[in-house]
């Protein structure tokens, strides 16, 4: 595996507003950006079978944030680790806004060495949205911070699935989004890790009966036993270049909206 030093850290960051401007959260302008995949993860986290979290990867800290939001008075802890040192001091900054009366904090570290960072078993839930591509055979090693976190640079998908069954507890729950293209394999190496898969949903741009999903929300539970629930399909969108289907519009409303 490659392993590339971080490049300096964008020097312009954007100050974007979620759920009706409820929510702050600061990113690099010209750095990596969360997506809907994180808002779509968030939203799958069971938070009162998880009070104490540990998000591997958490970029500008922006599943914590959500998670706070949506379930303060559930939460007791969250644990933040990202191996870009920029990304973790922007994480850092956004979790202040919740600082003050939960307990949250950033690990500046890589998934590889969790057990340098974290005690063993001491989270009762992790999540993670790790790197979707692999490197491909020959390619140069990418700078860039949006690359390194897209592209299984600083970790590959083992790295982080062993990272959550080391720490989350005995029948503990796992959290994950990954392309769906790449279940099988997503399946298999949470297998070998003791993670059980409890809980599929598969995610799709709009309804079309000849569409493949693009996503996979997978909730597995450490040492778990058999039997998976399998969801309804989750669309995007309600239509092909439509507005956000009444679902995902849900996940983007504010508190006072969500019931």
């Amino acid at each position: 595996m490659s392993n590339c030093p971080d490049r300096e850290t964008p020097p312009e960051v954007s100050l974007d507003r979620l759920f009706s401007g409820d929510l702050l959260c600061r990113q690099h302008r010209r750095g990596y950006r969360f997506s809907v995949d994180a808002v779509l993860l968030a939203h799958f986290v069971d938070p009162q079978r998880s009070p104490t979290i540990l998000d591997l990867g958490t970029g500008c800290g922006i599943i914590p944030l959500i998670l706070f939001y949506r379930h303060a008075h559930q939460l007791a802890n969250v644990v933040a680790i990202e191996a870009q040192q920029g990304l973790a001091q922007l994480a850092k900054e956004n979790l202040e806004q919740i600082a003050t009366h939960k307990t949250c904090s950033v690990i500046h570290g890589e998934v590889q060495k969790i057990a340098t960072l974290v005690q063993p078993e001491s989270f009762d839930g992790v999540v993670c949205n790790p790197p979707y591509y692999p490197l491909k055979v020959g390619r140069g090693c990418s700078r860039t911070e949006a690359d390194l976190a897209r592209h299984e640079v600083l970790g590959r998908l083992e790295d982080f699935l062993a990272a959550a069954s080391f720490a989350v507890k005995n029948r503990g729950r796992v959290y994950l989004i990954y392309p769906a293209e790449r279940s099988v394999e997503l399946l298999v190496l949470a297998s070998r890790d003791r993670l059980q898969a409890k809980r599929v949903q598969y995610i799709y741009s709009y309804p079309d009966d000849r569409q493949n999903a693009r996503l996979l929300l997978l909730e597995c539970v450490k040492n778990g036993g058999p039997g998976v629930e399998i969801l309804a399909p989750f669309h995007i969108y309600g239509q092909k270049n439509g507005a956000f289907s009444e679902q995902m519009e849900h996940f983007y409303a504010p508190n006072r909206s969500v019931r």
